[in-house]
């Protein structure tokens, strides 16, 4: 079915919308890799590798947290509220982590700004798979994850700016930005997605909406036996706990890569040779290749599916960060980590895509902020892991794991793809009927 002009302009809003709270998010994440080694030649911080890595695992382990709680509240009080809350908690933190006094207090900062960013993200990705029109459901996520890419491009730009003339801490006062950007434009200008209201039974607000905007009603999912489970009970209901658990799985090592290169990249190009300007451009130049990555993830998963190409992403993913290890002459080096970015980040996005197609309005959100949230498990070791490699002067090893992992998802990506197939199939968004 193709799209009307107006449902295109909808999800043209709600997409530019969900783009820049998610580039704040993507700012706010990535802003501890950039500006970590700044934090570590900081005397008066005392922040050694070891604790750094730990440090950086605490706002992953807020994440966790928030993407858990976030999908079934999100289920049950809407999409928009939670949108907002989120960016209001991860706004008030960073103005917290600028004004830390201790590591202690900068720690605690970071693990409350990663329960707003670990609600964020699952809930944008959810609204842009409701809004997206048929056939470009996948496209629409890859280019809303772009904005996480272009979030650590800026993070890591913020981290050349300020570094030497402002040092670390300006750049978390310019976190608290979304509290009076991003918030007034969600509250004013998102619409509350159309398939929540009406799986909720708010089918005259939905139908007004849809007059509001010119557009039509999603048809209301048909009365099941699940109804009156909880949604995330339904995760697990007839016969979907292995392709949940593997999904889950993927999540993990997705994450697990997302996260500990991002954070550890600069540093451990610093500790092979490269200046710290040098360092800072790879951030720069992987994030570029995850935005193109993105887009282009986005496009083959419409044809082929996002299991396949997750799958396919991640096995390039692993070559790619292994070639990280090895010296090479600065061009090729900058390719590489240009092209590992094409592949790294798209390949746990098209997960997220995977997870939106293959379970139902009712439980949609807590489904990806499970993955997302088991996955955020990854995301915390990672962080860590990087920091124990390189306080034992073994950073290079870090890249073999990094690759390791990288196979390891690939293998349970294939699996989650072969399980759904004996799981029966929610409708991934109920059909339109015409507003009245």
């Amino acid at each position: 079915m193709s799209a009307s002009p107006r449902t295109g302009r909808l999800a043209g809003i709600v997409v530019a919308i969900c783009w820049l709270v998610v580039l704040f998010d993507g700012v706010d994440l990535f802003i501890y890799g950039a500006v970590l080694p700044g934090m570590l030649d900081d005397p008066e911080l005392g922040l050694t590798p070891a604790a750094a890595g730990s440090l950086g695992s605490y706002a992953t382990f807020g994440m966790l947290l928030g993407a858990l709680a976030s999908g079934p509240l999100t289920d049950r009080i809407g999409r928009k509220k939670m949108i907002i809350a989120s960016t209001v908690i991860f706004s008030l933190a960073s103005g917290a982590c600028a004004a830390a006094p201790t590591l202690g207090v900068f720690g605690l900062g970071r693990f409350v700004a990663g329960l707003g960013l670990g609600g964020l993200l699952p809930i944008a990705l959810t609204m842009v798979a409701e809004f997206a029109p048929a056939g470009r459901r996948n496209l629409m996520i890859g280019s809303l994850m772009t904005a996480h890419q272009a979030g650590g491009i800026l993070a890591a730009t913020l981290g050349l700016w300020l570094l030497d003339s402002f040092g670390w801490r300006a750049a978390y006062w310019i976190g608290v930005l979304p509290l009076f950007i991003a918030v007034p434009l969600v509250a004013r200008f998102l619409p509350e997605s159309l398939s929540f209201l009406v799986a909720r039974g708010r089918t005259g607000d939905a139908t007004a909406m849809a007059v509001r905007y010119g557009v039509e009603v999603p048809a209301a999912a048909p009365a099941h036996s699940s109804m009156g489970r909880s949604s995330l009970s339904l995760l697990f209901a007839a016969g979907r706990w292995k392709q949940t658990v593997l999904f889950w799985c993927t999540s993990f090592g997705g994450l697990l890569l997302v996260y500990g290169v991002n954070t550890w990249l600069p540093t451990m190009m610093r500790a092979e040779g490269y200046d710290l300007g040098s360092a800072l451009a790879f951030l720069i130049v992987i994030n570029l290749g995850g935005i193109v990555g993105m887009l282009v993830a986005g496009r083959v998963a419409d044809r082929f599916g996002a299991v396949r190409v997750a799958a396919v992403w991640f096995a390039l993913t692993a070559v790619g960060v292994y070639l990280l290890g090895v010296r090479t002459p600065l061009a090729v080096t900058y390719l590489i980590v240009f092209l590992a970015g094409v592949f790294l980040f798209s390949a746990q996005t098209m997960v997220y895509a995977a997870v939106t197609a293959r379970y139902s309005t009712a439980n949609r959100a807590t489904a990806v902020g499970s993955t997302a949230g088991i996955g955020r498990f990854g995301a915390v070791f990672g962080p860590w892991l990087g920091g124990q490699l390189v306080a034992s002067n073994n950073q290079g090893w870090g890249f073999t794991a990094f690759a390791v992992t990288a196979m390891l998802a690939t293998i349970f990506v294939l699996l989650a793809g072969l399980a759904g197939r004996g799981a029966p199939v929610s409708p991934p968004l109920a059909e339109p009927v015409p507003a009245r």
